[in-house]
């Protein structure tokens, strides 16, 4: 079984354009999603799915230098492009990662592989943000091939497309075994996630401030930090990032992992 993180990165973000290759800690934000999705246990491979639009090409060129698995597709229909590159990877099990939160935990992401990979019954879909109890920024979805191919046949509207996931938690529910994850404590008043500049400036400070440029620590110790410096800390509100969870929490979760 290949399992392969699928990072969907774009250039051309409405709030923060160019946030993808922003620097922070003298690094591409995107090279260390790529470097915390590589150091998963339970991930094979890492791509990246950027669009085909020229404005791009940065992207692309930063894969080719760095040796990342790079397959470019349209921009408005991302669900289009994940089972592409899903095909192109050779992928029996997708994570879907994105380019805006260089905060991920190789832990957490792992924790969401084996709830959908170990279960029984078997789970088409797991996830922690059907639930939300992880900071925002610390998002990880896995799916299996199948179920994306699911996904792609019954994902016909425009959140569909644009949302990858939205079929197996909105639309249709009853066509997708799920599988919720959550964290020992809710934290999901903290925001990790990068949509603004005062975002991207509360990610910086962070990097600096438990130097993650040179070490990973579990997101628990970060999120320790944060409530022992709440003046610092970044906190998360509706209408900072589009949730379709937000609206209707309960009626997409089939199954709970505690």
């Amino acid at each position: 079984m290949t399992v392969v993180a699928i990072v969907q990165a774009r250039m051309t973000s409405t709030r923060l354009p160019g946030k993808v290759l922003a620097n922070v800690a003298g690094a591409p934000m995107l090279a260390w999603v790529v470097e915390r999705a590589r150091a998963a246990r339970r991930v094979d491979a890492v791509w990246v799915a950027c669009t085909d639009r020229p404005e791009d090409d940065a992207i692309a060129a930063w894969c080719r230098d760095r040796g990342v698995p790079c397959f470019r597709g349209s921009e408005s229909d991302v669900l289009g492009r994940y089972r592409a590159t899903a095909a192109a990877a050779g992928a029996d099990v997708v994570v879907r990662l994105t380019a805006d939160c260089p905060l991920l935990d190789p832990a957490v992401i792992d924790r969401v592989v084996v709830a959908l990979t170990e279960e029984h019954p078997a789970v088409d879909y797991a996830a922690n943000v059907l639930e939300r109890s992880y900071p925002r920024g610390l998002d990880v979805e896995a799916f299996t091939a199948v179920a994306l191919e699911r996904l792609d046949r019954l994902g016909t509207s425009a959140a569909a497309r644009e949302h990858v996931t939205v079929g197996a938690r909105l639309e249709h529910p009853e066509a997708f075994q799920c599988r919720s994850v959550r964290g020992a404590a809710d934290d999901s008043d903290l925001r990790w996630t990068v949509d603004s500049p005062d975002d991207l400036a509360s990610v910086r400070s962070l990097y600096q401030h438990l130097d993650l440029a040179n070490r990973m620590v579990p997101y628990e110790d970060v999120v320790r930090w944060c409530r022992a410096h709440p003046e610092t800390a970044r906190s998360d509100e509706p209408g900072h990032t589009w949730d379709p969870t937000r609206s209707r929490p309960d009626s997409i979760t089939r199954g709970q992992l505690p």
